[in-house]
């Protein structure tokens, strides 16, 4: 057991509140959290936020009580913490705030870049969207901004990348019924149609760019000599090598999203993907990317399949 919960010394609802999370999983979390009646509404992306009058109890059914700080650590020790600025609450502003450079000087109008934004942003946002969420997106947007850093080329114009970074998971369905690759196809239409507008001034050149990396997505192997292709499938797929926890949270995320696929069928369709993953000689093109996340992602990918199969 390595769930703990700090003391009760955190205001709202004319009461305090401690926080209940595990250092281990969110399965063992959401597992101890309905041993103990605790609604689900009360969980917060990596905690459950408990009442005071419940912390003594919750400490009697196995709970570690640690201070607030120790709390903090061990949950970012685990990689399961969700930092605040993935929280919904914070996440929209510096998303936006992303989206409104990459047209600073570019004479695009203000109005015509604040709408088409607002439109990404509110699609990215759906309701079903679980993994393919805004928290996603900053995640691959943010894999870039770590190979550029690296000395990653990420292609002759960089500004496609991140345009495509916005778009490749724009259109999100999950439906079981749509051709594999619909969904990016469709994100590729919308990439055409919405930077096509003459109002944000994208050149016609590159606008056809961001369309042929969103299709990139589809199977995420880039040809040799294609640094854009590449930056954009390593930063897509840099969740793979994720810590362990990480990527558990990863695939319970993934498995919400596909949560109208019956067990059996699920098992069955993951294991074929993983396999392909893993049959891949290499799962990224970048020098960074398979010094950072490769080895990590065959062990997560291996490890989530032996679990699969058994």
């Amino acid at each position: 057991m390595s769930v703990l919960i700090d003391p009760p010394v955190w205001p709202a609802h004319g009461t305090v509140f401690s926080h209940l999370v595990s250092d281990a999983s969110l399965e063992e979390l959401h597992a101890f959290a309905r041993t103990a009646g605790l609604s689900p509404r009360a969980f917060d992306l990596d905690h459950y936020d408990v009442p005071a009058h419940r912390h003594a109890d919750l400490v009697a059914a196995g709970a570690e009580e640690v201070s607030g700080a120790e709390l903090v650590r061990r949950l970012v020790r685990s990689g399961l913490r969700v930092p605040a600025r993935r929280r919904p609450a914070r996440i929209a502003p510096v998303l936006r705030r992303r989206w409104e450079r990459l047209f600073a000087g570019a004479g695009a109008h203000p109005d015509a870049v604040l709408a088409t934004g607002q439109e990404l942003l509110t699609r990215w946002a759906e309701e079903h969207r679980h993994y393919h969420s805004p928290a996603h997106l900053l995640a691959v947007l943010e894999a870039l901004d770590e190979l550029d850093a690296a000395g990653e080329d990420l292609g002759a114009d960089p500004r496609a990348v991140r345009l495509a970074a916005w778009f490749h998971d724009a259109v999100y369905a999950a439906d079981q019924t749509a051709d594999p690759g619909q969904d990016e196809a469709d994100s590729a239409e919308l990439a055409l149609h919405l930077l096509g507008d003459p109002r944000l001034r994208v050149p016609t050149a590159l606008v056809a760019e961001v369309e042929r990396l969103v299709l990139l997505t589809v199977d995420h192997r880039p040809a040799p000599g294609d640094p854009a292709g590449a930056a954009l499938s390593d930063a897509d797929l840099a969740v793979l090598g994720s810590s362990p926890q990480g990527y558990d949270g990863y695939v319970e995320a993934v498995r919400a999203d596909f949560a109208h696929v019956a067990d059996a069928h699920w098992r069955t369709g993951r294991a074929a993907v993983l396999q392909h993953l893993l049959s891949a000689e290499h799962l990224y093109a970048t020098a960074t990317g398979r010094a950072r996340w490769e080895q990590p992602a065959r062990l997560n990918l291996r490890r989530e399949l032996e679990a699969l199969r058994s």
